[in-house]
């Protein structure tokens, strides 16, 4: 049986976009990119309503769009400019609701970790977003990202100890590079 677009699915995908964002803007790093690729993939997967199988998680099919459609970007991306690698860009400043030094703090300590997984390279930081950010399991993370649990668990194991070392380093005034 496949999928409709029906009002409870369209009400779930609605529910869904605030952790799409979340996601998209951890790939992306760019707010504005984040907010493209969101929409490419809500057109993608209502265009494409039929190949969702109900009763499986609208969650993870949709976070899996967003993913190939973020992939496919980068990929054209370096075929039309001949690089090897494309890195995230700045982010618009955050809006954080706490008063003056605490402010301030909380704003370097986004920035620092917001720019560490900027520097992730793009499977790892996937990982990272969905495990992390949006809370899935590895199991959840290695189905929606079509990968072993393994190599979700080496993935993020490895993003770890890179953000643990790029944010201990920027703290210590080093710089370090990923990927």
């Amino acid at each position: 049986m496949t999928g409709k677009l029906d009002d409870r699915v369209r009400a779930e995908m609605v529910a869904l976009l605030p952790r799409l964002r979340r996601f998209a803007r951890g790939l992306t790093g760019v707010a504005d990119q984040a907010d493209d690729l969101v929409q490419a993939a809500c057109e993608r997967a209502i265009a494409r309503i039929e190949q969702w199988t109900p009763g499986t998680r609208l969650d993870s099919w949709m976070f899996r769009i967003v993913q190939t459609i973020w992939l496919d970007e980068r990929r054209a991306a370096k075929v039309r400019t001949g690089e090897g690698r494309i890195d995230a860009a700045e982010a618009a400043e955050p809006e954080l609701s706490v008063d003056g030094v605490r402010r301030m703090e909380a704003h370097l300590t986004y920035d620092a970790v917001r720019k560490a997984i900027a520097k992730l390279p793009e499977e790892q930081r996937a990982v990272m977003m969905l495990v992390c950010v949006e809370g899935q399991t590895y199991k959840e993370a290695a189905d929606t990202l079509g990968i072993p649990i393994g190599t979700v668990m080496s993935r993020l194991a490895r993003a770890r100890l890179g953000l643990s070392r790029v944010i201990g380093d920027t703290a210590s005034g080093n710089v370090v590079r990923l990927g």
